[in-house]
């Protein structure tokens, strides 16, 4: 041929997960930057700055999605001021909070309203608390006052999160997530990953996840 069809290309767009796309754009929607740092899991620095950990640091199920939808019921559980405080408030060497536990309840309680809960589970050092939570994410485990005070740490939350500036993104990107969730669902079934791997696709309904209630 007189001509040749075979030149170096300019790049002009990068793929990106779209479930990625949706939940960094919901970060950006309720005012929040991210960026990943791989000397962090999850940090703000109380100026609208969220640092997520880099892929190589992080478990096999965590995904940005969760982790920023994580965040933001932090800020939700925590009041609406907590945007203004580096890491929500929390102390930095705090062991164990009750908002950390409502935090857990208002994520599961929000993602059942989109059938999300296995999708949307707690991939942190609280997993077992989430996933002993049953049908209703806002009943107490216990006659315990602390598990008392924590259910109603998540019912005030999960009204606040039917508010500005919460409840239009949030129930955006669920919705949407929801709709993928749909979209994928079919193509489980013939499903295979090309190296191997065992783990089951966190997309798939079926794996088994969590502990009876």
């Amino acid at each position: 041929m007189a001509d040749s069809y075979v030149e170096d290309r300019p790049v002009t767009a990068r793929y990106l997960d779209p479930l990625e796309l949706v939940w960094l754009a919901t970060a950006r929607r309720l005012g929040l930057t991210v960026r990943r740092d791989p000397d962090v899991f999850a940090a703000t620095d109380g100026r609208g700055l969220l640092r997520l950990s880099t892929r190589e640091h992080l478990d096999a199920d965590d995904s940005v999605a969760q982790m920023v939808f994580h965040e933001i019921c932090h800020w939700i559980v925590n009041g609406r001021e907590a945007v203004n405080q580096p890491d929500w408030g929390f102390e930095l060497d705090w062991e164990e909070d009750g908002r950390e536990y409502a935090t857990q309840r208002l994520q599961a309680a929000l993602a059942d309203r989109h059938g999300l809960r296995s999708f949307f589970s707690s991939t942190g050092s609280y997993r077992g608390y989430f996933d002993r939570l049953g049908d209703d994410a806002l009943a107490p485990l216990d006659g315990s006052p602390e598990e008392a005070r924590v259910a109603g740490l998540a019912r005030e939350a999960l009204a606040r999160a039917d508010e500005a500036p919460w409840s239009e993104p949030l129930g955006d990107a669920l919705t949407s997530t929801a709709a993928m969730h749909a979209l994928v669902s079919p193509f489980l079934a013939h499903y295979a990953t090309d190296d191997d791997d065992p783990l089951p696709s966190l997309w798939d309904p079926s794996r088994p996840v969590g502990v009876d209630p």
